[in-house]
């Protein structure tokens, strides 16, 4: 299981960052921009991916802080 932080869209105004299945969110901002920066520092902080979604809720960028289960292959030769 890895550590995950979502930015997501709040039903009523602005962002939220939330970690999976919480009923509450870790924090709310008024812009987008706020919650994924709030998101970051919270993933280096807690080594976590970052999952970032649009406002239609699908996920438009991730980012891991940390150790990450599949790292990408070195593209230099």
């Amino acid at each position: 299981v890895r550590d995950e932080i979502h930015v997501v869209k709040n039903q009523k105004c602005g962002w939220d960052v939330k970690k999976p299945h919480s009923k509450r969110a870790s924090s709310h901002t008024d812009t987008k921009a706020e919650a994924v920066d709030r998101a970051r520092k919270i993933c280096i902080n807690e080594n976590a991916e970052c999952v970032i979604h649009g406002k239609d809720g699908k996920i438009q960028e991730s980012n891991s802080y940390g150790r990450d289960p599949c790292p990408p292959r070195d593209k230099r030769k």
